[in-house]
């Protein structure tokens, strides 16, 4: 069994304030729940998950998310620091999964998926990337980034699994890696000019990412591709939102007054 960390303390001051005027991401409405409440239902409801820890806004959450195996910790500044303060509740895990909160079409099956993806869990960080054409056939609307692989074109998830006692190695380049997961060329910028040259040519694979996002980080990366779409596809648009809202059931939603 995994223990999971779901981080809900992005504040909403981007393009989705026009829709709701909560202070914080994870709080937007969609339907008759809250992001977050989806991603951790979907995560309670895996059968390879434990415990969940949500990282965010204690007094707003406290009331929606009473389930025992939920556990709140307030957040303590950016994405760095708030993953710390969610490992700071799981000291001596081996593995933690961790969630963004914006991915509220998560289901408890692409939850499992991953993790069974991860196999033996040898590496210390392992991340799914999702092709384009699964994105596509179950969400023709969203727009997504893509990178062109030797093997295809892909997105990234937005959940990871990984092994604490790397954290502190790889904190500061995580963070300048993290800030460019939607640029792609910047990406391949920071990490080399061969890694540029492979990319640009359409020759870079697999294999080759795994092996220099270990060297920058200073940890063992591994890279899985996952056939569940809903890992992949965060709600950080207006357009997004209207996706979610129709996919949960729910009507478009209205702009904020």
């Amino acid at each position: 069994m995994i223990n999971a960390v779901v981080l809900g303390g992005s504040l909403n001051n981007g393009p989705l304030r026009e829709y709701s005027p909560v202070d914080y991401e994870a709080l937007i409405p969609v339907g008759p729940k809250v992001m977050v409440e989806y991603v951790v239902e979907a995560l309670l409801g895996a059968r390879r998950i434990n415990r969940v820890v949500v990282v965010g806004p204690v007094k707003e959450l406290s009331p929606l998310l009473s389930e025992t195996r939920v556990t709140l910790t307030g957040a303590a500044g950016g994405i760095m620091e708030n993953i710390g303060a969610g490992l700071n509740l799981l000291p001596g895990e081996k593995r933690v999964l961790l969630v963004t909160s914006d991915i509220p079409m998560l289901t408890p099956g692409s939850v499992d998926d991953f993790i069974e993806l991860c196999g033996d869990m040898a590496g210390d960080v392992y991340y799914p990337i999702i092709p384009k054409e699964v994105v596509e056939k179950r969400f023709a609307s969203t727009r997504r980034t893509y990178v062109a692989l030797k093997e295809g074109v892909f997105t990234g998830g937005n959940i990871f699994l990984f092994n604490p006692a790397v954290f502190g190695r790889c904190i500061q380049n995580g963070k300048r890696i993290f800030g460019l997961r939607k640029s792609p060329l910047r990406l391949c910028r920071l990490i080399g000019f061969s890694f540029v040259l492979k990319y640009l040519l359409r020759i870079l694979d697999i294999e080759d990412v795994c092996k220099r996002a270990s060297e920058l980080l200073g940890v063992k990366g591994e890279v899985v591709v996952s056939k569940y779409p809903e890992i992949g596809v965060d709600v950080d648009k207006p357009g997004d939102l209207e996706l979610a809202g129709r996919f949960l059931g729910d009507c478009p939603p209205r702009r904020a007054v």
